[in-house]
């Protein structure tokens, strides 16, 4: 043949096997040197040969074609041929090397022909040429429930179906039908390049012993070994499955927040403007409201609420009515009439409207000597709606601060940003200035020096703060806090207007006609501080700190009653983390903790986590069968039948590895006993010296040591042998309720 090498052996290999086995897949895989891809793969077959006229058409396939095995230089030349079984094959069969009869794994049928009807057709053309016995396509053992495998086949024509387990051919049953018909057994995969390039150095092998039989007087065909034995494909690790995290709206809740003005205890007068607001988001934002609003007024004496110059809103909802200076006017003339008579003439100033409708009690005022805030009052009303009582807190604001300033401000304490249609940035940075809003005035530079793109890290930057700040002073300090919630170990404040902003559950309770809409003291029965303090963190920051997989259970049933579905999946992160951490410690406490929470967590609506801890019993399942026998059989009936469908490494790779490890011990006392007649035969006469024996010795190591070699190439994490030992019965060993006929 044309561009052939001086003392190179010429091996003719021909692939024959029914139609879609996966032929020419295999050649192709062999002579580009490349893996294919699943979406080619699965594309309609087209029934094609591979054209031998390539390896004169393009140099880099015919390059490919040369290859050293065992000292001998070769040039394989790849034979492809029609499926269809009228067909004449004469043409290829002649003057071959070697057979490779071929069929596909997903179809027993293919097997079936092998032995019915190939195997004879090739010994009718061939009688005296090796034939090897190839199972193609051995990736879909454990891709024919893969989901990506899955979906190729759904727009497809109903003709068109994807394997099932029913359709798989096990490498028990192959081997069989190989040592019926006396020939070897190889498996492959073009999807994962599994024994493409095993089963072809193996062909060539073959084929040169056999030519080393008729040729006798070839040196160079002196050191070729037999075949090797294959190592057994294990089937990928299958990855834990992703857990998917619903996307969060604290952002959103606080804006609403903001706007609605619900259940505020602050109002701010900028002007002839009073902004409502809750106390603890201003604490927990800026330092200047935080030493405003945490200071102690006690001492400054108490006046009546006639003498105070402000008003404020009811139920800590903004007022109707806005800051009238005739008012103050009206307070301060008749402050030494009685009090009855102030009020009658009170009720008749349009500003009525906007004061309580009952009488507040005594309050606190103070004068402040600070350039922004003026003065401070702090008086206590009650909720007539839901008869609570309720702090409220009154500041007016100095002329520096302009209200639109204001309102800017506050919307990035809450929001952390600002509007982008605002004018005057220089008011706004001098009022985040005087509030001690520092994020706000690098916002407001960058905006300014037209470096907008730096800001996405600086609003990051205070929404991890806030959220740090709101974890320390509102749910760990229960600074503020306008309602207490009495646990089974103790009790803890919360805020009603986070409350109401981020969880509906808890606005139907205390906006509704519920008995705690007008309690200060709201009872949770089952519920521990553990468990509320990690409700209280999600609530006020979005998120949740670590939590562990023995306590995770109260916190799951929490969540899906009070209908927080991303709190639910928070906590499946978190224990997840925690579940792999153990797993890293090479103990079984990992798997106790699945066993123990895989059906408790179902039935709080934790699917990701049920299925995560089902598919880390799977890949488990051999540890779980000798560690806990007894927790497996406690499980539901389906949750075992699903065990053991889909355990790893599955049963037809551990019969498979137990083959090989039989064979492979066969071997290695063949070895030895090839040792022990070396030496028997060393103590004769030298003319008479058992140098055979040497030579088989010296070949059997030779071979041993190429399998064991070729072992840990495709083998490379393979299970240990003390985990599986080589017997028969080793495999029924790992399940408790098999037999080895069910397996």
């Amino acid at each position: 043949m044309d561009n052939e090498q001086p003392h190179q052996e010429l091996v003719k290999c021909v692939l024959v096997g029914d139609t879609a086995v996966g032929k020419t897949r295999l050649i192709c895989a062999r002579a580009c040197n490349k893996h294919v891809s699943l979406s080619q793969l699965l594309n309609t077959h087209v029934p094609t040969v591979w054209a031998i006229d390539q390896y004169r058409i393009y140099k880099d396939v015919l390059e490919r074609s040369w290859e050293i095995v065992d000292s001998v230089n070769v040039s394989l030349r790849l034979w492809d041929t029609f499926g269809d079984h009228d067909k004449d094959r004469r043409f290829a069969y002649g003057r071959s090397d070697v057979v490779l009869l071929c069929f596909s794994i997903a179809n027993p049928v293919s097997l079936r022909n092998c032995r019915a009807m190939w195997y004879p057709e090739i010994r009718k053309f061939c009688p005296d040429t090796p034939v090897i016995l190839v199972g193609c396509k051995n990736d879909l053992r454990y891709m024919y429930r893969d989901e990506t495998y899955l979906s190729y086949f759904g727009d497809r024509s109903p003709f068109v179906r994807a394997a099932r387990k029913s359709d798989l051919v096990m490498p028990d049953e192959a081997r069989a039908v190989a040592k019926e018909l006396g020939v070897a057994y190889y498996e492959t995969s073009v999807f994962t390049y599994f024994g493409v390039n095993e089963v072809f150095e193996n062909a060539i092998r073959a084929a040169l012993i056999a030519r080393r039989e008729h040729r006798f007087w070839m040196t160079n065909l002196k050191r070729v070994q037999r075949p090797i034995l294959q190592a057994p494909f294990r089937p990928p690790k299958p990855p834990p499955p992703e857990v998917t995290v619903i996307t969060g709206t604290h952002t959103k809740d606080m804006l609403n927040m903001f706007n609605s003005q619900c259940y505020t205890d602050l109002v701010l007068i900028v002007g002839t403007i009073r902004f409502s607001v809750h106390r603890f988001m201003l604490a927990s934002s800026s330092n200047a409201f935080h030493r405003l609003l945490t200071m102690d007024i006690s001492d400054m004496g108490a006046r009546s609420s006639s003498e105070s110059s402000m008003v404020s809103s009811t139920f800590g909802e903004s007022t109707t009515a806005d800051f009238n200076e005739d008012t103050e006017c009206l307070i301060r003339a008749e402050q030494n009439k009685a009090p009855n008579r102030m009020w009658e003439q009170l009720k008749r100033r349009s500003s009525y409207q906007a004061l309580p409708t009952v009488e507040p009690k005594k309050d606190l005022y103070r004068e402040l000597h600070h350039p922004v805030f003026q003065s401070i009052r702090v008086f206590q009303i009650e909720n007539g709606k839901h008869t609570y009582t309720q702090t409220q807190t009154i500041v007016s604001v100095s002329k520096l601060i302009t209200p639109q300033a204001m309102q800017q401000c506050l919307k990035f304490i809450y929001t952390g940003a600002i509007d982008r249609e605002c004018l005057d940035l220089q008011e706004i940075r001098q009022a985040a200035e005087f509030l001690e809003l520092p994020q706000l005035m690098v916002l407001l530079s960058n905006t300014q020096a037209n470096q907008s793109f730096m800001n996405d890290e600086t609003i990051q930057h205070y929404s991890t703060c806030m959220k740090q700040n709101l974890e320390k002073y509102c749910v760990q300090d229960g600074i503020f806090g306008d309602i207490t919630f009495e646990l089974d170990d103790g009790h803890m404040k919360a805020h009603r207007a986070m409350l109401v902003a981020r969880c509906d559950v808890m606005k139907a309770m205390l906006n509704g006609d519920f008995r705690e809409a007008h309690a200060n003291l709201i009872v949770l029965p089952g519920v521990t501080e553990y468990t509320f303090h990690k409700l209280l963190c999600y609530l006020y920051t979005d998120e949740i700190p670590p939590i562990s997989a023995d306590k995770c259970l109260n916190l799951l049933e929490l969540a899906n009653r009070l209908c927080l579905p991303r709190l639910l999946n928070l906590v499946e992160c978190r224990v997840i983390e925690d579940l792999t951490r153990m797993s890293q410690n090479e103990t079984s406490e990992a798997v106790e903790h699945c066993l123990r929470l895989l059906e408790s967590v179902k039935l709080h609506n934790a699917h990701q986590l049920a299925e995560w801890c089902m598919s880390y019993l799977c890949v488990n399942y051999n540890s779980i069968c000798k560690l806990s026998p007894r927790s497996l059989k406690s499980l539901h009936p389906d949750n075992q039948d699903y065990l053991r469908e889909h355990r790893w490494p599955p049963v037809w790779y551990l019969k498979d590895y137990d083959y090989y490890q039989r064979c492979m011990n066969e071997l290695n006392r063949e070895l030895n006993n090839g040792k022990k007649d070396c030496t028997a035969d060393d103590k004769g006469c030298l003319c008479f010296s058992g140098g055979k024996s040497k030579r088989s010795a010296v070949a059997a190591k030779s071979t041993l040591q190429t399998a064991i070699t070729a072992s840990s190439e495709h083998q490379s994490d393979m299970v240990s042998t003390s985990l599986f030992q080589s017997n028969a019965n080793s495999v029924n060993q790992l399940d408790p309720e098999h037999d080895g006929a069910d397996l």
